[in-house]
């Protein structure tokens, strides 16, 4: 059974109807040839929009979820199909990542693939196939319940002091099957809904790791521990 990982409460979206008609939006949108409505939420180009939005620490930072998706699918155990990777979203979407998908390594094209995501609601998958990419509207604990992982492991600055061998010795102790939550976002804590589904809530480091770093700790360890996919 694989391993999941999840980047929760990420700070991803596209920009929302009430900052569409912001100056700074609106040149950003034509400087990309596209709508408004069709680009990414980003604190970089909007920031001026988007001072006073409601929960501002946890969104427009779609970089964040970008470095962290690269460090995840370019692992040697995602490769072997040994994880599952998603994106929680802080406005409660889901995206799954398939097997085998090769990300845009330049934030410019991942910003387009991933608007195009929002839009469509899925990438490839053409002819029946599985697609790469898949966006639903769902809550994290929705998705925990979807996997069902026999453990839930957070990783958060408030958590039970740890680190990535002990995290790792945690999951592979639970068949390989066990599901990482790391934060997708720039400041701040989970929310009590995310902690809710959390069984066992550790930090590794003492200190505020990003996200991407976190990603490729967990993954690497477990590999040097021979946590590989087992039977489904």
């Amino acid at each position: 059974m694989a391993a999941s990982l999840i980047f929760a409460e990420s700070a991803l979206e596209t920009v929302p109807a009430g900052l569409q008609r912001h100056s700074s939006v609106r040149a950003h949108a034509r400087r990309l040839g596209r709508r408004p409505s069709e680009i990414l939420l980003d604190n970089s180009w909007h920031y001026a929009a988007m001072r006073g939005l409601r929960r501002e620490e946890k969104r427009g930072r779609p970089d964040i979820a970008h470095l962290g998706l690269l460090e995840a699918v370019s692992t040697p155990l995602y490769s072997a199909g040994g994880v599952r990777v998603y994106v929680h979203t802080a406005a409660d979407k889901v995206i799954s990542v398939g097997g085998n998908v090769r990300l845009p390594r330049s934030y410019h094209r991942f910003e387009g693939l991933l608007a195009k995501l929002f839009r469509d609601g899925r990438i490839g998958g053409g002819g029946g196939g599985a697609p790469l990419l898949e966006i639903r509207d769902m809550g994290l604990g929705d998705l925990v319940r979807e996997i069902s992982p026999p453990r839930v492991i957070g990783l958060s600055t408030e958590g039970e002091p740890s680190s990535p061998p002990r995290v790792a010795r945690a999951l592979a102790g639970h068949g390989g099957g066990a599901c990482v939550v790391i934060g997708g976002f720039q400041k701040g804590h989970f929310a009590e809904p995310t902690k809710g589904v959390i069984d066992d809530l550790r930090s590794i480091g003492g200190t505020p790791l990003e996200s991407h770093v976190v990603a490729a700790l967990i993954a690497h360890v477990l590999v040097l521990r021979g946590c590989r996919p087992g039977p489904s």
